[in-house]
């Protein structure tokens, strides 16, 4: 298992982002300016994008597994692997995330814990609904971890 940055042609791995993040032009507002990741096994199996917040904030934008890879530890590797990573250049590691009972347990197993909401922000900058386990996401919870 290794983890490669990749710096050009990330739209390569369009089909892999899209899986954490339903709408292209969502994105596309993060994805030239944020650092990414691959995680690679025989393939690759996951991936995850950063970027620089300002005032030491480090978030991810973006972190998906391979369907047929999930629960076997490539999510949290990409965010063990990026908190070392940048540990001592950013004190916080965030991300944001519906309001979901698969995603907000496996941040929280991660070390992370809720910092704050934004209100409505699935529906307001998305096209259409968008559900997980059945509930519709509506609400952006943040989460944040020291680095």
């Amino acid at each position: 298992m290794e983890i490669e940055e990749i710096k050009t042609n990330k739209k390569d791995y369009l089909a892999l982002l899209l899986l954490a993040d339903e709408q292209e032009n969502m994105i596309d507002s993060y994805l030239d300016r944020g650092t990414m990741y691959v995680l690679i096994n025989d393939g690759a199996k996951a991936e995850c994008v950063v970027t620089d917040e300002g005032n030491g904030v480090l978030e991810i934008k973006n972190i998906a597994t391979e369907p047929g890879y999930k629960r076997m530890g490539y999510g949290k590797a990409l965010i063990e692997f990026v908190a070392e990573k940048y540990k001592g250049q950013y004190s916080v590691l965030q991300v944001g995330t519906g309001d979901s009972p698969l995603t907000i347990p496996f941040y929280e197993s991660c070390g992370f814990v809720r910092s704050h909401i934004v209100s409505n922000f699935f529906v307001e900058h998305y096209n259409h609904p968008i559900f997980e386990c059945g509930k519709q996401l509506i609400d952006m919870v943040y989460l944040k971890r020291k680095i």
